[in-house]
Parts: structure tokens; C-alpha cells; sequence
């Protein structure tokens, strides 16, 4: 069966997620969600407009978790502590992460009534992140092997060289993009490698990455066909990769043939599998995407730190972990409270939305020394929770690593210092939390 593909990004004449929702809000303003309560840190403005530390920092040192009573997502509980984080992940029967209960973001579940409403049948997206023991370990293990130290290795030379020869590309004496150009390239090519994607039509990874997963874009009806469409797409392209490969002669090592061949995976219900794509391209694209920007600006904004980074590149590694932490790229995580319990002298009740704010809790100073300032020889830096903690830490924090490393150390290895020269635009969202825009230009040192 040959793969039909749709039109490509640059092709297509419906709008980018980020158009669709600005195009929204400017049409209907008051229709923007309303943000009452001063901790509310729900609010995808303070994201965009970089003002969220000192929101954080005031509710640290109130407490390590508050109830925010009202929110346009609700209720909930801002658990906004290193230690706190740490001790809910740990944690995961009495804290879900399941779909049933809520999942993993601060959005709402659709009541029945409204996915009548919608005209569709099933608008909940089950994914191995979003699911408890045993589910969510059977899935899990089986991409983890993807993700092993060998499995590592033997993707570094390929890493390595499509790197090297994209930063060798690049312009000099004028301005250009780094999100575009660097960022999203290199992780987009990244993922079409894991899942064995066509080459040519990659791009559509990243395309299909921002209408899955913005927050703030779900909770507008409006935009539920078009959104739901392209999920819908995104699922019929890797259905039909799917029935490819099942009529391999001998198994690929791809993710795609990795579920093909897993007891605990080839049997997903349709919005099951879109559901696991959804979060391997969201988890594989958006993140270490962003923490690539991450690197650029916070060198840029410490030079103080991007001479050590020049002087002394044995320092890289650690400032890998240094970046993840600054960077932070997915902002919360969340679960619900399953039974009635205590957590640092706060009662929660069996139903409550939890919200776990990771780039709160790496800024902790109780954890950090100054954790405002970027410092990469920080001795603990590896203590961040970019990636999560516990069972569901994140099963692709390696090749984030590894892709973070090698860019440094190519980067390194040309002498080439990159400057902010232009916009700076971040991205309006409280679930990632990354830049749209990078404007630079490189030089040598």
C-alpha cells in the first residue's frame, strides 16, 4: 500500500496552530481566557511575555503547593517545590496520570455532553503518559529499548554528521531564524529517522506537533474541526506506514515497527495509536526543539558563560544539564488525586487537578543556588525535572541529551558564536514553553 501524503506545510492554505489562535483571539477578544486569581499561573501571557519567575518565586516562598480556586481550566492545586514535585511523582497510585482521571495537562476532560456536542464520538487521546500501571509499563517498554545507552550510540555518529553539515549551511554576515533554520530542522529530522517518516514530508511533524499540543487551542471549540482534522490526518499518514511495515520481510527497528511487533501495542484502538503519536511527536519535537533555542539565548544573555563554554568545552556536558534546567521546555505536568490525602500540610481531595510546575521547581532555591543566573559549572545541575520523575519520567531523556551535546560540541568544533540580532518571540502557551522565533547571526571566536 503506498503512502498518500497530504500537502506539505509550505504547500497547504490552512493555517499554522499559532495563526489559527491568534486569528481567533484578534476576531473574538473576549473570548480570551480570564485569569482572576494573582497565582493563577494557568495564563499563557506571563509565558509569552517572560514574566512568570516572580509569580513563581512569591508562591515558593508562600509554601510548596496552593490552592487556586478558580481558573479558566478550573480548580486546581500549583505545586510549585522541587521536593514536592519529587515526593507527587513518586507517588503514581495515589496521584494519576491516566486519561480517565484527567491526564496529563491542565485541560479539562470533555464532559459527554459536550463531545456530543462536537460531533465526535471519542475525543480523548489515551497515551502511555497518561495511563497508571500495568498500561502505561507494557507501552512503555516497548520504546524504551529505543532509547537505551547502546541505542544511544549507535545513533551518535548520525547525530553527528547531519549537525555538522546543517551548521555548515548556514548563512554568515546576515540574520536568519535559529528556530527555523536550526532547531526545528534538526529535531524534525530526528523524529523522521525514529519513526522511519519519508524524508521529504517531515516538516508535517512539525506542523502536526503545534495542533496537538497547545492547551489553550483546545479549549476553543471553534477551532475543534480543524484541529481534530489534522490529528485525524496525522493518523491516517502513520496508519498507512503501519500496514507497510506489516508485511515486512524482517522487522525495521523503527518505533512504528517496534509497536507492530509488541504484544503490548499492536492491538491500540485508533485513538490509542494517535493518542502514543501524539506524544512521541510532541515529546520528541517540541522539547528538545525549544531547549535548543534555550542554549542560544542564555549564552547570548550570559556571556560571562558562553566565554567559559569557549574556553573550556569539557564543560559541555554539564551545561547540557544547566540548559534543561534555565530552559525548562514543558512547563507543567499534571495528575488527579485519587483518594483523600495529605501533602505538606495541605489536604487534598480524592478528584483534585494537581499541577506540578517543573520550571518553578527549577528554580527552587532551596534546591539551586541563584537560579535565576545560568551557571555551568553548577555542581547539581543535574538535579533539574525538565524530564519528570518517577515512572514517567521522560522516555526520550537521552537523545534530548545527546542532541544537546553534540550541538554544543559542533558548534565548538567551527568556533562559531551565535548572537541575538533580531525578534525574540516566545511561544504563548502554559503547557511548552519555548521561543517561535530566534532572529541571529554567527560569528567566530
Amino acid at each position: 500500500m503506498a503512502t498518500i501524503a497530504p500537502q506539505r506545510p509550505e504547500c497547504r492554505s490552512e493555517p499554522t496552530a499559532y495563526e489559527a489562535l491568534k486569528k481567533h483571539f484578534e476576531e473574538h477578544p473576549e473570548e480570551r481566557p480570564q485569569h482572576t486569581h494573582k497565582w493563577d499561573v494557568s495564563r499563557s501571557d506571563i509565558y509569552y511575555e517572560n514574566t512568570w519567575h516572580p509569580i513563581f518565586r512569591e508562591m515558593r516562598e508562600a509554601g510548596p503547593l496552593h490552592y487556586i480556586p478558580e481558573s479558566p481550566f478550573g480548580p486546581y492545586w500549583a505545586v510549585v517545590g522541587h521536593k514536592a514535585i519529587q515526593h507527587i511523582e513518586a507517588l503514581p497510585d495515589v496521584f494519576s496520570s491516566s486519561w480517565e482521571h484527567g491526564g496529563i495537562t491542565i485541560l479539562n476532560r470533555l464532559s459527554d455532553e459536550e463531545r456530543e456536542e462536537s460531533g465526535v464520538d471519542r475525543r480523548e487521546l489515551p497515551m502511555f503518559i497518561a495511563m497508571d500501571r500495568p498500561e502505561h509499563t507494557g507501552q512503555r517498554r516497548t520504546v524504551a529499548p529505543k532509547f537505551t545507552p547502546s541505542g544511544m550510540a549507535e545513533m551518535e555518529g548520525e547525530i553527528r554528521q547531519r549537525t555538522g553539515e546543517l551548521l555548515d549551511s548556514l548563512p554568515r554576515g546576515e540574520v536568519f531564524d535559529w528556530v527555523d533554520k536550526v532547531s526545528i530542522e534538526l529535531t524534525t529530522g530526528m523524529l523522521a529517522i525514529l519513526f522511519g517518516f519519508p524524508w521529504e514530508d517531515r516538516r508535517l511533524l512539525t506542523f502536526w506537533s503545534d495542533w496537538s499540543g497547545d492547551t489553550e487551542l483546545a479549549t476553543v471549540r471553534e477551532l475543534d474541526e480543524m484541529r481534530w482534522g489534522f490529528l485525524h490526518e496525522m493518523a491516517a499518514y502513520f496508519q498507512s506506514l503501519w500496514v507497510e511495515r506489516t508485511h515486512d520481510k524482517e522487522p525495521g527497528d523503527d518505533l512504528i515497527s517496534m509497536m507492530i511487533h509488541s504484544p503490548a501495542m499492536n492491538q491500540m484502538r485508533p485513538e490509542e495509536f494517535m493518542g502514543n503519536l501524539v506524544l512521541l511527536i510532541v515529546g520528541g519535537n517540541d522539547t528538545t526543539r525549544n531547549s535548543m533555542s534555550g542554549i542560544i539565548y542564555q549564552l547570548d544573555k550570559n556571556p560571562d558563560q558562553r566565554k567559559l563554554f569557549e574556553q573550556q568545552p569539557e564543560l559541555i556536558p554539564n551545561a547540557v544539564q544547566e540548559i534543561l534546567r534555565m530552559q525548562t521546555p514543558l512547563a507543567h505536568m499534571r495528575r488527579t488525586c485519587t483518594e483523600d490525602t495529605e501533602v505538606f500540610g495541605q489536604k487534598i481531595k480524592k478528584g483534585d487537578k494537581v499541577v506540578l510546575w517543573y520550571l518553578s521547581a527549577n528554580r527552587d532555591e532551596e534546591v539551586f543556588e541563584n537560579p535565576d543566573k545560568l551557571d555551568i559549572t553548577r555542581e547539581n545541575a543535574r538535579r533539574h525535572i525538565a524530564f519528570g520523575y518517577g515512572i514517567h519520567r521522560c522516555v526520550g531523556a537521552r537523545l534530548a541529551e545527546l542532541q544537546l551535546r553534540v550541538l554544543l560540541e559542533e558548534l565548538h568544533k567551527r568556533r562559531m558564536r551565535v548572537h541575538l540580532a533580531g525578534d525574540v518571540e516566545r511561544v504563548r502557551a502554559n503547557f511548552v514553553h519555548g521561543f517561535r522565533k530566534l532572529e541571529v547571526e554567527v560569528t567566530e571566536f
